[in-house]
């Protein structure tokens, strides 16, 4: 367990700015930051960063949090794994207290496979640097490749010996769980026949943007064509191969530097690159590239260079993820290396600077890069010379910005010696399918995926919708105004013997008292969470502070309290002091605020009691029933026509 002094300290010291800076590109806009949200698609940024509140805020998506809240939701973590992560960030000592035998029990499965990969590499790095086996068969073969000592400590490369079950046997003897083993991917085989899926591989491990490895590629040294000569680690509950970049890790602050990403193939053609001092590279492991993976690379930068070998073949493959990137916004280039050259060989050959003049100079836009590749073919065959016309058509229509499309059409026309209208046209209806086809796709999806309505959210508004069948809007505006006005005060009037006066109430002990005087719960039970947050805070009489909600260790309270103490529109200054435009705001008139609002839960739980009263006379009960429910009928709607009289509202049945 983590003492709650050492997550104080982490919380005060992990700055919500510098955090989310690793993950995403911040520009300064007042005294906030704002960048492209990492939850979500969106070309308009609308994820804002308050450094002065300690917290985020996504305006597009609802996702919101403090530092700590960033990790678990972005990276997957625990709530302990995030409060680890943020402590050795900021160089925080941790003394954790020795957990007992049940806590040790209940420790989620995601910190076992996370503890096990992390065995795994610390054992394979072992092997290969300090046995016989690992130095002259794995260590040789990384000597071989030309990688430094420091390259292979910083990529944390190791070897598994090549023997049956030897990691599962040494990690079974140190008290490793065999079903977390067998989870990873680690171990495989039927019972009492486990072995090493790795053995006799060179290691390669996965990290995720934080570092922590989560999965492994191992390759084989065997000449054996029945043998694969690369084995990824299975997909698991930590490791999801579509949304991983193999040495983004190593690479992103060289990615925002130099604001392009270089886009390879393999483990060896990151590595070779980075050694050479070319670090803003990635690879997405041998696996297509998905959309996943490109949303990863745009939240450090918007341009892709796409580096291939001279495989004819394997580049035609990947023509699917120009078209994927191009659709997501990004701009893209591709080089290609000399036959018989990949990244990874060529890097051997040339030192930085020509490395990196190399990859400027051949840089070619994608319809150079298909006309080029094609040349030979549509010169002497028209047919083909059509095809590629229309299929760049349909890579074009993928291009978000209409200006840069316009000058992509002039080009392919110039290039091709083609109608630039015929070109235009045939864009045109590529477009006009693509929307026909997501369209088609959306309306699917809505009729399958109908959520429950208190669950929903605008995607075009970010409104909040409420069961109208229960109190959870009026709710949102009790809490909301907790979150805002809590410690203002308000004058009230008190009749005493003397006469009347005026005295100052907070606005926390109005709302609390007339809640609790009636007996009121909430339907919504995070709104209830967070008001049992304030009345403890009001009947212990301690000081009232927004922080220690939002420092809460649930996220799901600390995204609706941001949610709720965001203003969603603000009048801009310069109206005030250009056009001398003002307008009454809600804290100006606070004591009627506060009252409207209590007094509209009030009303509303009236009108349900009202209804269930309904509800129950329609089942035909006893007599004696029906009299009493009749009763209790007639003393709400009295109830109700009095609230409704201090609201001033309408009463039409």
């Amino acid at each position: 367990m983590i003492p709650q002094d050492a997550i104080s300290e982490i919380f005060e010291s992990a700055r919500v700015e510098e955090v989310i800076q690793d993950y995403v590109t911040l520009k300064k806009r007042g005294v906030n930051m704002i960048g492209n949200c990492p939850f979500h698609n969106e070309k308009t940024p609308s994820f804002t960063v308050s450094p002065t509140k300690g917290i985020y805020k996504c305006f597009g998506c609802g996702k919101a949090g403090n530092s700590v809240n960033f990790m678990m939701e972005h990276e997957q973590m625990t709530y302990p794994e995030a409060l680890r992560y943020l402590a050795n960030k900021y160089n925080i000592e941790i003394e954790e207290k020795e957990l007992s035998p049940e806590q040790k029990e209940q420790q989620s499965s995601r910190e076992s496979l996370q503890i096990v990969n992390s065995y795994a590499q610390k054992y394979f790095t072992q092997q290969l640097l300090e046995t016989d086996e690992g130095k002259s068969i794995g260590l040789s073969y990384f000597k071989e490749r030309g990688y430094s000592m420091e390259t292979i400590e910083r990529f944390q490369l190791g070897y598994n010996p090549d023997v049956w079950n030897g990691f599962t046997s040494e990690a079974l003897k140190q008290g490793y769980k065999e079903e977390f083993l067998l989870a990873s991917g680690l171990t495989k085989g039927e019972p009492g026949k486990r072995f090493d899926f790795f053995k006799g591989r060179v290691m390669f491990p996965i990290h995720t943007i934080t570092g922590r490895v989560i999965a492994f590629g191992g390759r084989t040294l065997r000449n054996d064509k029945k043998t694969a000569k690369y084995f990824n680690s299975p997909e698991s509950e930590l490791y999801n191969k579509s949304k991983v970049l193999y040495g983004l890790y190593f690479a992103k602050k060289d990615i925002v530097k130099k604001d392009v990403c270089y886009l390879v193939e393999g483990y060896t053609d990151v590595i070779s690159l980075h050694q050479r001092g070319i670090e803003n590279v990635v690879s997405s492991s041998g696996t297509s590239l998905t959309v996943e993976q490109i949303k990863l690379i745009k939240r450090y930068t918007p341009n892709i260079t796409m580096l291939f070998d001279g495989d004819v073949a394997g580049i035609k493959a990947s023509f699917r993820g120009i078209d994927m990137i191009l659709k997501e916004g990004l701009n893209v280039k591709v080089v290609l290396f000399p036959d018989g050259e990949d990244p990874d060989s060529y890097a051997k050959k040339l030192s930085q600077p020509e490395m990196e003049d190399f990859i400027e100079t051949n840089s070619k836009d994608f319809i150079m890069f298909r006309a080029d590749l094609a040349d030979d073919e549509i010169k002497e065959d028209p047919i083909k010379r059509t095809e590629l016309i229309n299929s760049l058509a349909e890579t074009l229509s993928f291009v978000q910005d209409e200006l840069k499309r316009n000058d992509y059409i002039k080009l392919c026309s110039e290039r091709l010696n083609a109608s630039e209208k015929s070109i235009h046209q045939a864009v045109k209806n590529n477009i006009k399918n693509n929307y026909n086809k997501e369209r088609n796709s959306r309306l699917r999806n809505e009729v399958v995926q109908e959520l429950p309505i208190t669950k929903i959210v605008s995607d075009k508004q970010h409104d909040i919708s409420f069961d109208e069948n229960t109190s959870e809007h009026e709710e949102f505006h009790i809490v909301r105004l907790l979150m805002s006005f809590g410690n203002r005060e308000v004058k009230f009037s008190r009749i005493t013997e003397e006469g009347e006066e005026q005295i100052d109430v907070s606005v926390l002990e109005y709302i609390i008292h007339m809640i609790e005087h009636d007996d009121i719960l909430f339907t919504n039970k995070i709104y209830q969470r967070i008001f049992n947050h304030f009345s403890k805070i009001f009947h212990e009489g301690l000081p009232f502070e927004i922080k220690s909600l939002l420092l809460n260790t649930d996220p799901e309270i600390v995204e609706t309290a941001i949610t709720l103490s965001q203003e969603k529109y603000l009048m801009s200054d310069n109206w005030k002091v250009k056009h001398k435009i003002y307008v009454t705001t809600e804290d100006m008139k606070l004591r009627f605020a506060i009252e409207h609002a209590v007094l509209a839960l009030q009303l509303k739980r009236v009108e349900m009691d009202i209804a269930k009263i309904q509800d129950r006379l329609k089942e035909e009960p006893v007599e004696e029933e029906i009299t009493d429910l009749l009763s209790s009928q007639l003393t709400l709607i009295e109830l109700k026509k009095i609230i409704s009289d201090k609201l001033n509202r309408v009463i039409l049945k």
